[in-house]
């Protein structure tokens, strides 16, 4: 079967590769994966990590709540307690809930910024993080084991493993924004008011930035932030070819500046008051300036061998260590476990 985890879990065309049964089948090699005993990497932030316990998210893609519906029902037969999403919601919101929840893992369908024909698996660890290459590959062992075995996946009914308890609805909204309420100075936005257009793409993030803004003065203009599974005809990644609309929301003075998502909210791109935009190297670099120049934060920098050279730079100016990696947020995740990592 021609399934290969990648720096994030899989994605395959939707009803060709990416079918039920084959998300089935993938979703057994996960929970025998975790269940092997060498599964959990130590945490160092001294939570208790429940080796029983799984989130399960999604996008809006087509399809992606009855996929999430399957895996909770697989991962419900083979002993997990599911905690899944009660609606699409960003990827950083369900790596979060892994951390929150004290789970084992999590597994979001989503293909990401891919085309609308596509969808996936993204795979997280219990640190909230990608899952590290060494895990992703224990999957593909056991996924291709269960095959030559000719072991298909346990299956457990919807409605009986609600009663038995083993798959629970929540919403990860709400704790996500209380995270971010320690993480951002929301009092400082509230002193300088911004009028911002969201352009959610049709993603996950649809309605998130438009909350956690609200009370702080901001006037939020959001567009784009309807389901729409086909994403209007476009690949929802926020680069600037695909964000014409936003640009003309600017342009036509819905707004000074313009953020935008892609399909599962876990890439951002910006403009500013002019239509010009800001990409997620310029965006990072800035990042990584305020960081160290507003709150006094020091520590190694980590990048990928796509990343911009900026950040090096700057690293050299504040006299920062900057490791370089393969592309994949699991890469940098490998590095954030091991040090007290500024940025990556």
């Amino acid at each position: 079967m021609p399934i290969h985890f990648g720096t994030d879990g899989w994605r395959a065309v939707i009803s060709d590769t990416f079918t039920f049964h084959n998300l089935r089948l993938v979703t057994q090699a996960i929970a025998d994966a975790i269940g092997s005993g060498d599964w959990h990497v130590p945490d160092t932030s001294g939570r208790s990590v429940d080796p029983r316990k799984m989130v399960v998210g999604f996008d809006t893609r087509f399809l992606s709540d009855r996929y999430a519906a399957e895996v909770a029902r697989v991962l419900a037969a083979n002993g997990y307690t599911v905690y899944i999403s009660q609606a699409d919601a960003p990827t950083p919101a369900i790596s979060y809930a892994v951390r929150h929840l004290g789970a084992i893992a999590g597994v979001v369908i989503t293909a990401s910024h891919n085309a609308p024909r596509y969808n996936g698996v993204k795979l997280k660890a219990a640190y909230g993080g990608s899952a590290l290459p060494e895990q992703a590959r224990r999957v593909e062992v056991y996924l291709n084991d269960n095959e030559e075995r000719g072991r298909g996946p346990n299956m457990m009914d919807w409605e009986q493993a609600r009663r038995a308890g083993l798959i629970e609805r929540f919403n990860p909204i709400p704790a996500y924004y209380d995270h971010l309420r320690t993480l951002i100075d929301f009092d400082r936005i509230a002193e300088r008011p911004q009028r911002i257009v969201v352009d959610s793409m049709h993603g996950a993030g649809r309605e998130v930035i438009r909350g956690i803004l609200k009370g702080t003065g901001c006037e939020v203009h959001e567009i784009r932030g309807e389901m729409n599974p086909g994403f209007g005809g476009t690949h929802p990644e926020p680069i600037a070819r695909n964000l014409s609309a936003l640009a003309g929301a600017i342009g036509t003075g819905l707004g000074d500046m313009g953020l935008a998502t892609d399909g599962d909210a876990d890439r951002i791109g910006a403009m500013d008051g002019r239509g010009q935009f800001v990409d997620p190297h310029q965006i990072m670099s800035l990042a990584l300036r305020y960081l160290v120049e507003e709150r006094g934060w020091r520590g190694p920098v980590v990048r990928t061998v796509s990343t911009t050279r900026m950040i090096d730079r700057l690293a050299q100016r504040y006299g920062l260590k900057v490791y370089e990696t393969p592309v994949g947020f699991n890469h940098i995740a490998d590095y954030m476990l091991k040090e007290d990592v500024l940025i990556g």
